[in-house]
């Protein structure tokens, strides 16, 4: 480990040939002090202890007859046991574009009692996958036809949005919606500043 240098390889070495057993293990916990000094990475002996173990053991080829403080000695099998792969969530390749969480929202809208909350948050669906759409398909026109498809496809034939309702009416709504929350009063009085400027040009 060649952060730790030469010169504790070699007194890792000599501590191997140490025969009396309580020298050995108190010289090779010096060691450890002088690692935790030339590596500490700005955490204090505690915290580096268990890894500092690890690192001599390793060192040492596994061929140091110490105890360890956490009670178990290192191998070379348990160190190079590699923790289990956790799968990838495979979803429909054909809606990956809208992601996940739209499909999540697609399910809870399915659950809901028909009504204007569910029929609000089928529009909200409808809304996110055309601007989701827009966002990874911006060379291309994005139709409502294809928001609805999919939105059924999504679905499975659950959701439906009606074929006179515009997608982009919805997205506009949301928009105008969060800038009238957004400026309040002061929007207006942007207004007549902005009058006054057009006045002043005309004279």
């Amino acid at each position: 480990m060649p952060e730790y240098g030469r010169n504790v390889q070699l007194m890792v070495n000599y501590a191997k040939e140490i025969e009396n057993k309580a020298l050995r293990q108190a010289y090779v916990e010096e060691i450890i002090k002088l690692m935790h000094q030339i590596n500490s990475q700005n955490r204090t002996m505690e915290e580096q202890l268990p890894r500092l173990w690890k690192h001599i053991f390793r060192i040492a080829n596994y061929d140091l007859d110490v105890d360890s403080p956490m009670g178990e000695r290192p191998t070379k099998e348990s160190d190079e046991k590699k923790p289990e792969r956790i799968p990838y969530p495979s979803y429909g390749a054909k809606f990956r574009h809208y992601g996940h969480h739209v499909q999540t929202l697609v399910n809870k809208a399915i659950t809901l009692p028909d009504g204007p909350i569910k029929k609000g948050l089928i529009n909200t669906v409808a809304a996110y996958m055309k601007l989701a759409y827009q966002t990874w398909n911006r060379e291309h026109y994005v139709s409502d036809e294809i928001i609805k498809s999919d939105l059924v496809g999504l679905s499975k034939g659950k959701l439906t949005i009606d074929e006179h309702t515009a997608v982009e009416n919805l997205v506009v709504q949301k928009k105008q919606q969060g800038k009238k929350k957004s400026y309040g009063n002061g929007h207006h009085q942007g207004g007549k500043h902005f009058s006054r400027s057009k006045a002043r040009r005309r004279k």
